[in-house]
C-alpha cells in the first residue's frame, strides 16, 4: 500500500492548493492509507493550520512525487517491437487512464474479456488488431504522446471536478439524514423548530449559576434587576420558543433570531448585566427578598425609598407588585405591596423603633394621560401642585391609616378594582396606568419616611404616539414621557446631580421627593417576556434597564445631550410662546428629550410640547368652566331677586334695568372669556393632531 504514496514520506514539502485558490507549499505529517490522503500542516501568520488532502489533488500540483506505475500491456494487443518497448508501455497506460470516457463498455467487462480470450485462443484465434502503421513509428508515436499528455491534464481537471460534485452530494446526503434524525426526536409541528435546537444546543454549552437564597444581598442606591416569567397559555398553545436564558446571578442573554441574505436563520446572542437576575422559578417573595426588603429599613431611617416593576404588558409586572393570579382573581396577599407592608410591621415591634411612636398610613392612586385618580376615594380626580416651598402637594389625596398586614390588603383590592385598564395585543387585561402605593410613616403629623411602590403602565404602548385616536396617542405619549422622565431622574439620583427634571412628567412630578436627598433608594424590576414573538419589546426593556444601571457605574461618564439640537429649537418657535417662556415644565421636557436624542425625534419632541400645552389648557379650561358655572348660580339668584322686585305694584325701574344690566355684562364678560380659551382649545386640539401626524415612523423606538 505503500507504493500509492510514490515518494511521499512524512516531512516531505508538496504544493497544495487552498479553498480560495491560493497555491503555497506545505509539510506532510502524517499518510492516510484507509482513505489515500496526507495530512500536511504550514504556518500562517503565526499560526500552524493543517488540512486533510487526496493524493489525486497532490500528484495534479506535484507530478514529481508521483509513483511510477508499470502495468503489463493487454493479452489483446500484440507486443510492439522491442526498441520501442519503453514507449509503448508508456502509451498503454495512459490509454487506460483514458479509456472509460471513450469505452462505452463497464469496467467489469474489461476485466472479463481478457479471460475469455486466454480460453477461446487456442480453439478460434480472434481478429488480431490492425498491425501497426507502416509509415515511420517515431513521428507517429510522439504525436500520440502529445495528445495523450493533453489529454490526461484535462482528466485531472475533470476529476478535481468530479471530486467535488461527489463531496457536495456526500454533504448533502449528510445533512440530509442529519435533518431526518432530527425531525424523528422533535415534533416537526412547531414553527421554529430549527431556533429551538440551535438554543438547546447552545445552552448546553453554558454554565448554569442561578440566584439562591443562601446568596449575599448587596447595598445598592440604585438596584436594577430583571425578572423572567414562564410561558404562558396562550404562549404555550401557539408553541412559541423561549428565547431568554439566565446562567447566572446577574446575566440575561436573549437569543434573538436572525436571517441572512440567503435566508439562512442564524441566533444573536445578546447579553445583558444587572445586579440580579431572576429566572422563570423565582417566586415573588424570592424577588421582594433582594429589591424591595433592603429598602424597608431606609424609611425607617427618614429616607425615601422607591421601588418600580417596569416591562412590556403581560410580563408580569402586576404579578409582581400586586400579587397571584387565578385567573381574574389576585391573590393580593403575594405582592411585593403586601410583603413591603408585613415588613413595616414587624419592624414598627422592634424596640428601637417602638419607642418613635409612628403611625402608618397608605395612599393608592393612579396616573392617567397626566392626571391622577385617587383609587381609595371612588376614582377622583386630584390636582397636583407645587407650594410656595416648591414642594409637590397631590390636592385632596386621601391617606388612609393602617394597623396591620390585613388593612393593606383591603386598601389594594378596592384600588386594584378601579384601576383603568384595556385590551392590548399583549393582554386582554392591561393595565394603561401607573399604579402608585404609599407606604407614608408619620410622628406626631409629621411625615418620617416614605416607600413608594410602582406599577408601571406597558412600555410598548409609549411607541403608540401616531395612531388615529386621540385618546391612545394622549396615553402613549404620556408612557413615551414619563419613562424617559422616570431614567434621567435616577440618572440625576445616582450621580447627585444638582437638578432633577421632574416636572417633565406628572408621574415623576408626584414622585419629587423620592429622587432628592441623601437618604433616598430607589429599585427597578424590569419584567420581560420569554416569548419569540416578544422579543423586540423584551430587548427594548433590556436596554432602558441597562441604561438606568448603565450611568451610575461610571460617574465620570460625560453628560449625554449636552449638544442642543437646533432643530429642535426650531420647531419649539411654532408652539405657543407665552406657554414656553413661563412653563417651567417646558425646561424640563427640553432638557429631557436632549438628553434622549436616540429616541426622541425633533417630530416627537414637537408633539410633546403640544401635548404637554394641551393637558395644561385642559386644566386651565375645566377650572374655568367649573368658576363659570358657580358664578352662574349667583346669577340665578340675583335674577331671582330682580324678578321678585318686579312683581310689587311701584317697583323702582330704574334700579331694576340697572342691576339687570350689570348682571348681564358680568355674563357677556365671563363667557366671552372662556370662549376665547375654548377656541384655543380647540386650536391646540388640532396642532397636536398635525404634531401626530409628523412623527418620524422610524423612530422613537419603544422604550
Amino acid at each position: 500500500m505503500a507504493s500509492v504514496f510514490g515518494k511521499i514520506v512524512v516531512g516531505t514539502y508538496v504544493e497544495i492548493k487552498r479553498s480560495d485558490g491560493r497555491i503555497h507549499q506545505a509539510m506532510v505529517t502524517s499518510l492516510n492509507e484507509y482513505n489515500e490522503s496526507v495530512t500536511v500542516e504550514w504556518i500562517e501568520n503565526g499560526d500552524t493550520k493543517g488540512k486533510e488532502i487526496d493524493l489525486e489533488s497532490i500528484f495534479a500540483l506535484n507530478p514529481d512525487v508521483a509513483p511510477d506505475e508499470e502495468i503489463a500491456p493487454s493479452p489483446e494487443t500484440p507486443p510492439p517491437p522491442t526498441p520501442t518497448c519503453v514507449k509503448v508501455n508508456k502509451i498503454a497506460k495512459n490509454r487506460r487512464t483514458i479509456a472509460p470516457p471513450k469505452n462505452d463498455t463497464p469496467s467489469r467487462d474489461n476485466r472479463v474479456i481478457p479471460t475469455r480470450a486466454r480460453s477461446t485462443q487456442s480453439q478460434q484465434p480472434e481478429p488480431a488488431p490492425p498491425p501497426p502503421s507502416q509509415q515511420p513509428a517515431q513521428p507517429t508515436i510522439a504525436q500520440t504522446q502529445q495528445q495523450l499528455q493533453n489529454a490526461r491534464r484535462k482528466s485531472n481537471c475533470v476529476k478535481e471536478v468530479e471530486k467535488l460534485q461527489e463531496k457536495r452530494e456526500r454533504r448533502r446526503l449528510q445533512q440530509q439524514e442529519l435533518r431526518e434524525k432530527r425531525a424523528q426526536e422533535v415534533d416537526t409541528t412547531i414553527p421554529n423548530y430549527e431556533i429551538m435546537y440551535m438554543i438547546r444546543d447552545f445552552r448546553a454549552s453554558l454554565d448554569y449559576r442561578p440566584l439562591t437564597t443562601a446568596d449575599l444581598i448587596e447595598e445598592h442606591r440604585i438596584c436594577v434587576c430583571v425578572r423572567k416569567r414562564p410561558l404562558n397559555k396562550k404562549e404555550l398553545s401557539m408553541k412559541d420558543l423561549d428565547v431568554i436564558t439566565i446562567p447566572s446571578k446577574d446575566v440575561v442573554m436573549v437569543h434573538e433570531p436572525k436571517q441572512k441574505v440567503d435566508l439562512t436563520r442564524f441566533l444573536e446572542n445578546q447579553t445583558f448585566r444587572f445586579d440580579y437576575a431572576f429566572d422563570d422559578s423565582s417566586t415573588n417573595e424570592m424577588v421582594y427578598r433582594f429589591t424591595a426588603r433592603p429598602l424597608v429599613e431606609t424609611i425607617f431611617e427618614r429616607g425615601m425609598a422607591t421601588c418600580f416593576a417596569y416591562g412590556q404588558t403581560g410580563s408580569g409586572k402586576t404579578h409582581t407588585m400586586g400579587g397571584d393570579f387565578s385567573g381574574k382573581n389576585q391573590d393580593c396577599s403575594k405582592g411585593i405591596y403586601a410583603l413591603a407592608a408585613r415588613d413595616v410591621f414587624l419592624m414598627l415591634k422592634k424596640p428601637n423603633y417602638k419607642k418613635l411612636d409612628l403611625q402608618v398610613y397608605s395612599t393608592f392612586f393612579e396616573i392617567y394621560s397626566g392626571k391622577v385618580f385617587d383609587l381609595l376615594n371612588r376614582k377622583a380626580k386630584l390636582r397636583v401642585l407645587e407650594d410656595g416651598k416648591q414642594q409637590v402637594q397631590v390636592v385632596g389625596l386621601q391617606e388612609k391609616e393602617v394597623k396591620c398586614t390585613e388593612d393593606v390588603l383591603k386598601l389594594i383590592e378596592v384600588g386594584n378594582s378601579c384601576r383603568t385598564s384595556g385590551q392590548t395585543s399583549a393582554n386582554a387585561h392591561s393595565s394603561r396606568s401607573h399604579a402608585v402605593f404609599q407606604i407614608i410613616l408619620r410622628r406626631k403629623g409629621k411625615m418620617h419616611g416614605k416607600f413608594s411602590l410602582i406599577d408601571l403602565a406597558g412600555n410598548e404602548r409609549g411607541a403608540d404616539t401616531s395612531s388615529a385616536d386621540r385618546q391612545t396617542r394622549l396615553e402613549g405619549a404620556e408612557i413615551n414621557k414619563s419613562l424617559l422622565a422616570l431614567k434621567e431622574c435616577i440618572r440625576a439620583l445616582g450621580r447627585n446631580k444638582p437638578h432633577t427634571p421632574f416636572r417633565a412628567s406628572k408621574l415623576t412630578q408626584v414622585l419629587r421627593d423620592s429622587f432628592i436627598g441623601e437618604n433616598s433608594r430607589t429599585c427597578m424590576i424590569a419584567t420581560i417576556s420569554p416569548g419569540m414573538t416578544s422579543c423586540e419589546n423584551t430587548l427594548n426593556t433590556l436596554r432602558y434597564a441597562n441604561r438606568v444601571k448603565e450611568l451610575t457605574v461610571d460617574p465620570n461618564q460625560v453628560v449625554e445631550g449636552g449638544r442642543p439640537n437646533i432643530h429642535t429649537v426650531n420647531q419649539l418657535e411654532l408652539l405657543d410662546e407665552e406657554w414656553l417662556s413661563i412653563s417651567p415644565q417646558r425646561d424640563d421636557l427640553k432638557l429631557l428629550c436632549e438628553q434622549n436624542e436616540e429616541e426622541v425625534s425633533p417630530q416627537l419632541f414637537t408633539f410633546h410640547e403640544a401635548v404637554s400645552q394641551l393637558v395644561e389648557m385642559e386644566e386651565q379650561v375645566l377650572e374655568d368652566h367649573r368658576a363659570v358655572f358657580q358664578e352662574s348660580i349667583r346669577w340665578l339668584e340675583d335674577e331671582k331677586v330682580l324678578l321678585e322686585m318686579t312683581e310689587e305694584v311701584d317697583y323702582d325701574v330704574e334700579s331694576y334695568a340697572t342691576q339687570l344690566e350689570q348682571i348681564l355684562d358680568q355674563k357677556i364678560e365671563i363667557l366671552t372669556e372662556l370662549r376665547d380659551k375654548v377656541k384655543s382649545f380647540r386650536s391646540a386640539l388640532q396642532e397636536e393632531e398635525q404634531a401626530s401626524q409628523q412623527i418620524n415612523p422610524k423612530r422613537p423606538r419603544a422604550l
